[in-house]
């Protein structure tokens, strides 16, 4: 098979600088300001910003629906709010056992799979389980017990409320200006039934198992970044997609790992903290379906401090394994979809 032929149908590295239009990118933008700063102001207040992750997690509620109307976004987002707060809970359920390190590989490996089939069948955007994999492969990293699962889904259950009160604030302003394609338009019966969303489920599944496995096996202390960047890449709807997402996942953590290096070595006050996170994470709204590589670039240090709130750990360890196990993650993405696609040009050659 000549190059020409191996390559064909993959992305020009231009797309990779590609930039979507604004389209009221400000308006999620503060509310998943609101969602993720408000939750971690209350912990601050009561000395317990060590649990900030749980909340953060609940807060992810607020980033899906942007273009739909309030009552379809609240909709929508129940579902998001249900399986992150079953992802927290199933998590630090793991947690509690000894072999914590790689029973989290299978299980962030089924569940994956579920909420991509959930994903595709409720029609969420962005589209995927990314979120849901980070909540649940997080939570089973950071030991306790089952009064702490029960705590840290509670969290995660008023924090994704909190979104979604924030999501339908503005329902009665709404009116005319609700646009006709915000609709929800999603048969689920019919999405479960189509062949490409099994794919999707399958391949979801396998790759987060995949990219979770190197990392535990080799000794490396945080899989979970590995298995959340092979979530974010492989939710790609083609093999376009999926490697522009893949090539904005690199690019993108590598540049905020560097943001990130220098709050984590100012140490500034937890108020300065909370408000540079909600500042992060409005940036990263604002990019997120202009250009993700972006919106990584906010992302990425706002995972790494959020980590870092909830369980202190070495920076330099904390900020070279983020960069070593998304390559994991990406690489593995990269090399399932590079096989499936090879496959499927022999198949329609046979």
């Amino acid at each position: 098979m000549t190059s020409t032929g191996v390559m064909s149908g993959l992305p020009h590295p231009r797309r990779l600088l590609d930039l979507g239009p604004h389209d009221g990118a400000h308006r999620v933008a503060l509310r998943a300001g609101l969602a993720v700063g408000i939750p971690l102001v209350i912990l601050w207040s009561i000395g317990r910003i060590d649990l900030s992750l749980y909340t953060t997690f609940g807060a992810f509620t607020s980033f899906y629906g942007r273009s739909h109307t309030h009552l379809t976004r609240a909709r929508l987002q129940a579902t998001v709010a249900g399986a992150q707060v079953l992802a927290v809970a199933i998590g630090a359920v793991v947690a509690v056992s000894p072999d914590r390190t790689w029973l989290a590989v299978p299980v962030t490996a089924v569940y994956a799979g579920v909420v991509t089939l959930v994903s595709n069948v409720c029609g969420w955007r962005p589209a995927g389980s990314l979120f849901a994999v980070f909540a649940l492969s997080a939570s089973a990293s950071l030991p306790g017990d089952l009064a702490d699962a029960a705590l840290a889904a509670s969290l995660t259950a008023a924090s994704a409320a909190l979104a979604l009160l924030i999501g339908v604030l503005g329902l009665v302003r709404a009116g005319a200006r609700q646009r006709a394609q915000s609709e929800w338009g999603i048969d689920p019966v019919k999405a479960s039934r189509r062949r490409a969303v099994w794919e999707d489920v399958s391949r979801t599944a396998v790759v987060v198992g995949l990219a979770g496995a190197v990392p535990t096996a080799l000794g490396l202390g945080y899989p979970y970044w590995a298995m959340v960047a092979a979530a974010a890449s492989v939710s790609g709807q083609d093999v376009t997609s999926r490697f522009v997402r893949a090539g904005h996942r690199m690019v993108g953590t590598f540049l905020g790992v560097g943001i990130a290096a220098v709050i984590l070595f100012l140490e500034p006050p937890a108020l300065l903290t909370i408000a540079l996170l909600c500042v992060l994470q409005m940036c990263a709204e604002l990019f997120v379906v202009r250009n993700y590589g972006l919106a990584l670039i906010f992302v990425t240090p706002l995972a790494l401090v959020m980590v870092a709130l909830a369980h202190p750990l070495d920076p330099i360890a904390l900020l070279r394994d983020r960069i070593v196990e998304t390559a994991i993650g990406v690489a593995v993405v990269i090399g399932f979809t590079l096989v499936e696609h090879l496959g499927r040009r022999r198949r329609m050659r046979a």
